[in-house]
């Protein structure tokens, strides 16, 4: 019974596997194992870098870029002036005494050597008599003087004089000679005051201002303006022209005036001369503009817009101010180099009418100007570039115009 037994157990038993079958079969797990895993760790790899480049490509600020526009080859500028006669002067007695009388009043139209007012200088007169008698004697004297010459020149020949009494009448001859100068010099002046009681007009104009009446106390001098002469047929205007347009700023530029109180209304000039120096203080060149005005419509004093169409000497580039990078290296802007990389250059400016600036140093026509740059663009900094969205138009509710 036994030994059955033992002969059944033996039969149920499983032969033992052998070493190269386990090998093998530990070597397919895991290399079914390993089939499986891989694709798992590759997926999660390539979403890293997915995650990675998306992280860089978001941390790169988007910014939208244009070429500059190019600058026109002549531009308007338009400045204020200060119009001024051609000539205006102030009008002073050269003789003391009393206003008589005066012809002409404000805005009167006078011709040169009309006559303006008369003064009343007795004194003058007076002293004019005085210089004339003077003269008068003056001229007996002398008269008397070099007959009593001649006469002892000749009785010296015969010897009945003296050399000596002979040199002093020769002497007092030339003497009264020159007194007689002397007393119609004076005489001139005095002629020449009673000739200034009469005022004329040095030259054609108007009368832009009387000061003094019938009776005023008049004092040669500077010290009180009779009257104020203006010659309008011309005027000067004068206007301080920035230093960056004074390059084009010369003789023979016209020029244009509006003026508030001729509304729809120009008048045409040019300019004339310059100052040929920028002021200091204002960075300015003075310019003078001459304005025809036969009609006199134009009054000296009066403010005006001046309008001068320049021509560029250089060329230009117009951006827009949103552009502009303000920082302590100076006034610079950005561009695209190598389609991502943003480069900070300097440039000069020259016009800036508020929206846009003319850039005649730094930035060439083909660069690609980042418009409204973040404050936080640095220079060589990664950046995204992107299109502008174009702007939807808007038409009637079924589509029509």
């Amino acid at each position: 019974m036994r030994g059955n037994t033992r002969k059944a157990d033996s039969g149920n038993e499983r032969p033992p596997i052998s070493g190269w079958k386990g090998l093998l079969l530990l070597s397919i797990i895991v290399v079914v194992a390993v089939v499986v895993a891989v694709p798992g760790i590759v997926e999660r790899a390539r979403a890293r870098t997915q995650l990675r480049q998306q992280t860089i490509a978001l941390a790169a600020p988007m910014v939208v870029v244009a070429k500059p526009k190019m600058g026109e080859p002549s531009q308007e500028v338009v400045l204020p002036g200060n119009i001024e006669a051609y000539v205006d002067s102030g009008i002073y007695a050269r003789t003391d005494g009393y206003l008589k009388k005066w012809y002409f009043d404000i805005g009167a139209h006078v011709r040169k050597g009309q006559l303006l007012a008369v003064i009343e200088s007795p004194e003058v007169d007076q002293e004019l008599a005085q210089a004339k008698a003077d003269l008068a004697t003056a001229e007996a004297n002398e008269s008397n003087a070099r007959i009593q010459a001649a006469r002892y020149q000749k009785l010296l020949k015969s010897n009945a004089v003296s050399t000596q009494d002979t040199d002093d009448f020769t002497t007092q001859a030339a003497s009264t000679e020159t007194q007689v100068k002397s007393a119609l010099a004076n005489m001139q002046r005095l002629q020449q005051l009673v000739g200034f009681e009469k005022i004329y007009a040095p030259f054609d104009g108007t009368i832009t201002a009387r000061n003094v009446d019938i009776g005023t106390l008049i004092d040669s001098g500077t010290g009180k303006e009779l009257f104020h002469l203006s010659q309008e047929s011309v005027l000067r205007v004068y206007v301080n022209v920035p230093q960056v347009y004074s390059p084009a700023c010369v003789p023979g530029v016209p020029a244009t005036l509006t003026l508030a109180q001729f509304p729809g209304r120009k008048f045409k000039g040019k300019i004339v001369r310059t100052a040929k120096a920028i002021d200091p203080a204002s960075r300015t060149l003075l310019v003078e503009v001459d304005v025809k005005n036969p009609t006199g419509e134009l009054y000296p004093g009066a403010y005006a817009q001046v309008h001068f169409k320049l021509q560029n000497t250089r060329p230009s580039l117009i951006l827009p101010v949103s552009t502009l990078i303000f920082r302590s290296q100076g006034l610079q802007v950005g561009i695209v180099e190598d389609g991502n990389k943003a480069k900070l250059i300097p440039i000069t400016i020259g016009r800036d009418d508020g929206n846009t600036v003319e850039v005649i140093d730094g930035l060439q026509a083909d660069d690609e100007v980042i418009q409204s740059p973040p404050d936080s663009l640095i220079d060589g900094e990664t950046v995204q570039v992107v299109k502008p969205q174009p702007v939807a138009v808007s038409h009637g509710p079924e589509g029509g115009q």
